[in-house]
């Protein structure tokens, strides 16, 4: 399969990144300056994310888009989500999964708001789960296949495959998720279709 990465250099992108590498995908980067590393399945597209042009270069002839867009308390991510969406349209594209955050998962405390607006955050700052929450709100407007797995604390660390999740909730006393197992599930849905059209909560 052919696929389009965009966050390649980031934590959660460059697991993803290698896991399509390592089973024989071709994969599609858009990056600022260089890829983490070389590989002859790896096409390196020098751009800026912000851009509609080379978006669209980074979809073009691809089957499936990954994103794992940080926030880094810029707009980044809320400005490039729709040029995603609309070169996905463009280009008959249907699935795309997006690494999102616990915080754009449902309240359990506050049935109708998203765990940040409910106070079950522990984040004082709500930056980073609004630009989440607008592709959010972005994506469940259209007729793609999305998914956004959406993890709690983020530290590093491998795989380790125990992890739980639950369908537009955090699982229940959930505190972290490796970077490794966030990575490992998501690069999972690729062929998963269970998760269409939803938010998953994932930690252990």
């Amino acid at each position: 399969m052919k696929i389009a990465l965009f966050g390649a250099t980031g934590r959660v992108g460059e697991k993803i990144l290698r896991s399509a590498l390592d089973d024989g995908h071709q994969v599609k980067a858009l990056v600022r300056s260089k890829p983490p590393f070389d590989h002859p399945n790896l096409e390196a597209i020098v751009g800026d994310i912000r851009k509609a042009e080379d978006v669209g270069k980074a979809i073009a002839g691809t089957e499936a888009v990954f994103s794992a867009i940080g926030t880094d308390r810029t707009t980044t991510l809320s400005q490039s989500m729709p040029l995603i969406i609309n070169a996905m349209k463009e280009q008959g594209i249907r699935r795309i999964i997006t690494i999102g955050t616990a915080g754009i998962l449902n309240s359990r405390m506050a049935p109708g708001s998203l765990r940040y607006q409910g106070g079950e955050s522990n984040r004082k700052l709500t930056f980073a789960a609004e630009e989440h929450a607008s592709v959010f709100h972005l994506l469940e407007k259209t007729s793609l296949d999305w998914t956004i797995v959406c993890p709690t604390y983020l530290p590093d660390g491998k795989a380790y495959g125990n992890y739980r999740i639950e369908k537009d909730y955090l699982p229940e006393g959930g505190k972290q998720i490796t970077v490794g197992d966030t990575a490992d599930f998501a690069y999972k849905q690729l062929e998963n279709p269970e998760f269409i059209g939803s938010r998953v909560g994932i930690a252990y």
